[in-house]
């Protein structure tokens, strides 16, 4: 599996992007071991071409590249976040998206850290009048945050219906996703002062191991205390709402894949976020995923099996 990859982070034209076995990814840094490891998505055929992320480099690991089997790529640069996606034409047959890490621990890129104006990132005058009470430091806003909010996949979420802007909550707790309650937070955090940004990737619960099916998103802050990650969403499916920094308050592991919200499509249109594979044209609807799978040479398979196992390469 072979495609090129537009490399301007380095300073270069292009380079390959491989799929390469990740046990080959092992490296010594500062007399450490560094552990590579691979993300997998195994889509079904969607037959249109379809928008995916590239991966994105985190203090856990720099991201190498996207590889794709089953499709033809074509490469272009977001132009608010400046991000390189793939635009996939498919092929026909089965499709197989492979991000690869090599484990090497790398700075955030500080295009998250910079705010871009859209419908799911500008706060109404209601909304911000309502968070300038909810604290000064990350803490203090991710507790208080989470006392809006209940874990769920509502029909309708708090900004349905508003175009321009992010409303206000109000009294009522809300019931969010991981999504919707990190707008919200995100929102808070940068009326606040506090220099933040979203993160998509995908999330591998313990119990699963070295899988999973769908995508996830949490927040990353830079203040005097650090760079620190946070998942309000989690804690709260684990039935707590006393929030702390951390990668994984839910056992498990992430793969951080894309960063920011309101993202411009090649046609102009706009998405929420990037983490699964969307169409390239409008209404942008999610690419079917059958499988994300992960190889990483730390983490065993799961007691939980998917039942697609038998069927997958």
């Amino acid at each position: 599996m072979v495609d090129h990859l537009p490399d301007h982070r380095h300073g270069l034209s292009d380079r390959l992007a491989l799929g390469p076995d990740p046990r080959t990814l092992h490296r010594h840094v500062g007399g450490c071991k560094v552990m590579g490891y691979t993300v997998e998505m195994m889509l079904d055929d969607p037959r249109a071409e379809f928008i995916a992320p590239a991966g994105l480099d985190t203090p856990l690991s720099r991201a190498l590249g996207l590889s794709v089997s089953g499709g033809q790529v074509r490469w272009w640069t977001e132009a608010q976040t400046g991000q390189s996606f793939a635009r996939i034409a498919p092929e026909g047959g089965p499709l197989k998206l492979r991000f690869t890490f090599d484990g090497k621990p790398t700075a955030y890129p500080e295009a998250i850290f910079r705010p871009s104006s859209s419908r799911y990132t500008r706060a109404a005058a209601s909304l911000l009048a309502e968070v300038a009470d909810l604290g000064t430091g990350p803490s203090q806003i991710a507790r208080a945050v989470a006392q809006k909010f209940d874990y769920g996949h509502p029909d309708k979420r708090f900004y349905d219906g508003h175009d321009d802007s992010l409303p206000a909550l109000g009294c009522d707790r809300a019931a969010g996703s991981c999504v919707d309650i990190n707008m919200y937070f995100l929102a808070a955090l940068r009326a606040a002062g506090v220099e933040a940004g979203y993160i998509a990737g995908a999330f591998f619960p313990a119990e699963k191991g070295d899988w999973c099916r769908d995508g996830h998103c949490w927040i990353v802050t830079r203040t005097a205390e650090g760079v620190q990650e946070w998942d309000i969403a989690h804690h709260l499916k684990m039935g707590t709402r006393d929030i702390a920094p951390g990668l994984n308050p839910k056992p498990g592991f992430r793969a951080a894949l894309s960063h920011s919200l309101g993202l411009t499509m090649p046609g102009g249109g706009m998405i929420k976020l990037l983490a699964e594979p969307v169409l390239a044209e409008a209404p942008h609807r999610y690419v079917p995923t059958r499988m994300i799978r992960l190889q990483h040479p730390d983490i065993p398979a799961g007691p939980l099996r998917p039942q697609l196992d038998s069927v997958m390469p």
